[in-house]
């Protein structure tokens, strides 16, 4: 995996450590250091304007200089798991082969200690909401994305659905990515209440010799409404008070959009929603784990 680090001002210290990687990694600049203009309303957003830039620029260098046609992308703030490589390898033919999936990523929003299967961490699922945070995508999807990439908050503008258009994206039960950037341009917004909670895969999984084409639409739609809707229906309360003694799923029923949120927040799930769609979902469904049992809601 040849690994290009770009970086996006002008830290002599920040740049010595790159230098010290010598040939290991490929160094590139971006060049326009300048203040991004920005309406008076948004002075204080200033950073997500220069971000924004700075992906538009290093992927347009990724993919367009250095010519490659696929890329992972992953911030200076993530640390990886041991089978981080291994997963994006294995995820990189099922993006190749399968139009209804536009990225696959290493990140579970919702996947605090508690919430996931650590036991099942080779789990992957299809989600229509863009999680990022260590995420690879095609050649093909940037030259799509280019032409129109916002000027600020990309990551939000990648979730709607003008640019998703019906497209999910890859995500696995347990996290492949943790962040340690408390500090940064969101001022640590979700970072202790969610975040640093997070799970980091621990043990390594053979992804690239496993048999993936349960991730394919069609197959992948059956076998999760089946899954879904054969599980019981249960309140809160009674999932609250549940003992654990009953390991089988159940389902979570919300009716609305302020009943999604009530209940995510009595979870500990991350409770909003980017265009509609909620963190980790997949046709509005959302899978997690509490109190050792699978729960759909």
């Amino acid at each position: 995996f040849p690994v290009i680090v770009s970086q996006d001002c002008g830290h002599a210290e920040t740049a010595g450590v790159i230098a010290s990687y010598g040939a290991a990694v490929a160094h590139i600049r971006q060049p326009d250091l300048s203040e991004v203009p920005v309406p008076p309303e948004h002075r204080k957003f200033q950073g997500y304007y220069k971000i924004s830039r700075h992906y538009r620029w290093a992927l347009g260098q990724v993919f367009g200089a250095f010519r490659y046609r696929a890329a992972i992308v992953v911030e200076d703030d993530l640390e990886v798991a041991p089978d981080f490589f291994e997963y994006f390898q294995a995820v990189l033919p099922l993006l190749r082969r399968d139009p209804s999936l536009w990225c696959a990523s290493a990140w579970n929003d919702n996947g605090k200690e508690g919430l996931v299967d650590a036991g099942r961490a080779e789990l992957l699922y299809r989600t229509d909401f863009f999680p990022g945070l260590g995420w690879l995508l095609l050649a093909e999807l940037w030259e799509e994305l280019e032409p129109k990439w916002p000027a600020a908050f990309w990551d939000d503008w990648m979730r709607r659905p003008e640019q998703r258009r019906g497209r999910s994206c890859v995500r696995p039960e347990v996290s492949r990515t943790v962040t340690f950037g408390r500090k940064g341009v969101s001022h640590g917004q979700f970072f202790d209440q969610y975040l640093k909670f997070i799970k980091l895969n621990d043990r390594f999984v053979p992804f690239t010799k496993l048999d993936l084409s349960y991730l394919g639409k069609e197959r992948y739609e059956r076998a999760f409404v089946a899954q879904v809707y054969s599980a019981p229906e249960v309140r809160l309360e009674e999932l609250q008070a549940d003992p654990g003694r009953d390991p089988g799923p159940v389902r979570l029923q919300y009716r609305g959009r302020d009943s999604f949120k009530a209940l995510a927040k009595a979870l500990g799930l991350m409770d909003d929603l980017k265009s509609g769609v909620p963190r980790a979902g997949y046709r509005g469904v959302v899978s997690f784990v509490c109190r050792g049992r699978r729960v759909f809601l």
